[in-house]
């Protein structure tokens, strides 16, 4: 059972017991079919967690190597899974706040989309997404039972994925600079490069999820969105800037910094090798220079992250 089986199952559950309740309960024959019906959709998903179960993407292509909804060039169709997959997985790590500029890419194993399937009415792939296991899993179920909602980081990097190709091919720069904070510039390079393959081999492509569909119109605006996510477009720098931090909120991990002698506030976030950016409260208003990391999208707003405490320098 996928995670859309269980939605189904569950709906007819909740339609199922809103008929028998108008049904007066001496109406034997009546409510026979329905409760028969009732019993055995909730046995169906007894032995389920949502949670634990997997949501399924689809990726579709059109363009030079691919032969309407018939089929595709088979290494134009290994390649292009390839490309994306690898991105998938840099965005997962991306927004597991474990991502470096260099280096094998975090739990890539664990984080490998499943071919489950052709997609229908046009060639491409249905991925099924990585299952949530081990500790994951438990916390994630904790957090379920306690009323909030939980992050299903899987999920959550297919959202940004398919909303990154949205933003590059119809958003501003500061659209872009925004999730590139969120999952990453590397992540955003991996996206990159599954961009220019298709560009090369004159195809584009279309990724369903959920409820949200987003596809290209072609393959210059392929081009375009990849030309807007490669390096050159997307500048970094480390600078440094005397003042002092104004406030932290801990939990969303975003600070304030007044420039000293300028009427300018910057704001950013703290990066994750400061596990806890609350030790930034402790020194509020103190006189400092601190180095910041700062990624500017085309001529978008700069995006500032404070990566260490070690980049921090108190003033006498």
């Amino acid at each position: 059972m996928n995670h859309n089986d269980y939605i189904s199952f569950a709906w007819e559950v909740k339609e199922l017991e809103a008929l028998l309740a108008r049904i007066p309960t001496e109406s034997v024959i009546s409510r026979m079919g329905l409760e028969s019906r009732l019993k055995a959709a909730r046995e169906a998903i007894a032995k389920f967690n949502p949670l634990e179960l997997p949501r399924k993407a689809r990726l579709t292509f059109r363009g030079r190597p691919v032969v309407g909804s018939y089929g595709a060039s088979a290494e134009f169709a290994s390649k292009a899974s390839a490309y994306f997959t690898e991105a998938f997985s840099a965005v997962v790590a991306g927004i597991s706040e474990n991502l470096r500029y260099m280096g094998p890419i975090p739990d890539k194993e664990k984080n490998q989309l499943l071919i489950t399937g052709t997609a229908i009415g046009s060639f491409g792939f249905e991925f099924e997404l990585p299952r949530l296991r081990g500790e994951n899993t438990t916390e994630q179920i904790q957090l379920f039972q306690e009323g909030n909602k939980p992050e299903n980081r899987p999920e959550v990097a297919m959202e940004k994925l398919e909303k990154l190709f949205q933003v590059a091919a119809e958003g501003s720069d500061d659209d872009i600079a925004e999730l590139v904070d969120e999952i990453h510039p590397r992540a955003v390079k991996k996206a990159s490069e599954f961009l220019d393959y298709l560009s090369e081999q004159d195809a584009w492509c279309g990724v369903e999820f959920k409820e949200t569909v987003f596809r290209f119109g072609g393959v210059e605006q392929v081009r375009e969105s990849a030309a807007r996510l490669k390096s050159n477009n997307i500048k970094e720098a480390d600078e440094s800037f005397r003042g002092e931090f104004q406030g932290v909120l801990p939990k969303s991990r975003t600070f304030e910094f007044k420039v000293l002698d300028q009427d300018q506030i910057l704001r950013g976030k703290v990066g994750p090798e400061i596990e806890d950016a609350d030790v930034l409260n402790g020194i509020l208003h103190k006189h400092l220079t601190a180095l910041f990391h700062v990624i500017q999208v085309g001529q978008g707003r700069p995006r500032y992250t404070l990566q260490k405490m070690a980049d921090i320098t108190e003033q006498s």
